[in-house]
């Protein structure tokens, strides 16, 4: 009596497998893209609101003063436009350039961040305001108060470290804006070789002749 063994049947690991990569590295990608957009976005937006208020004593009075971010400092904006930049080349270069490109998009973040955290508490760009309003060059502003924008410009420079730091861990596994358009090393099919016209067809010497091939010749 004869026995019958059984062959095991290949699973599919590898396809079972790359889904969850694939699903992973699509979520990073989204990810990212939301973060640094909306960072950059928010720091753009928070920078230009009023940051400080206070007052500058002008001939026994009181005249109001106020400083949005960019009379702060205007690094937190200029380091969003940076992040911004670096969040779209990040998709335009491969290899070890996207690990330059992601590290400059996440220290953009942190910059922008810690930039509008120290301004949080500036008084300077009052003083100097209260200074060419009155003329004197000693004066400085009082009932000084500041606005929570510094902090909100500081979250969005946090967004966009969050970005950089999503690119520097996934980034190598997102895809690149040149990749359709780049030669993958397969070899292309050849076009199949013309057969010689049938000389017993006269109509495929006359299609031979439209084509200006020589219908004489052999292929």
């Amino acid at each position: 009596m004869g026995y019958v063994s059984a062959v095991p049947v290949p699973q599919p690991r590898a396809r079972a497998a790359s889904a969850p990569d694939s699903a992973g590295n699509r979520r990073s990608l989204a990810a990212g893209l939301l973060l640094g957009a909306a960072g950059a976005t928010v720091v753009l937006l928070a920078s230009g609101q009023t940051w400080a208020e206070g007052e500058a004593a002008v001939g026994g009075g009181a005249l109001p003063l106020s400083a949005d971010g960019q009379d702060v400092t205007g690094l937190p904006a200029a380091l969003a436009v940076v992040g911004l930049a670096a969040l779209v080349a990040v998709f335009a270069v491969r290899g070890a350039g996207r690990w330059l490109v992601a590290g400059l998009l996440a220290l953009s973040g942190l910059g922008a961040g810690l930039s509008a955290y120290a301004g949080a508490s500036d008084r300077g760009a009052l003083d100097e305001q209260a200074a060419q309003t009155t003329g004197n060059t000693a004066a400085t502003v009082h009932a000084l108060s500041h606005t929570a924008w510094p902090y909100v410009t500081a979250a969005g420079g946090l967004l966009i470290l969050l970005a950089g730091l999503l690119a520097l861990r996934y980034g190598s596994r997102w895809p690149a804006m040149s990749g359709r358009y780049e030669r993958d090393g397969t070899p292309r099919p050849r076009k199949a070789a013309r057969t010689a016209p049938d000389p017993d067809r006269p109509e495929e010497l006359w299609k031979a002749l439209d084509r200006g091939e020589d219908p004489t010749r052999e292929a």
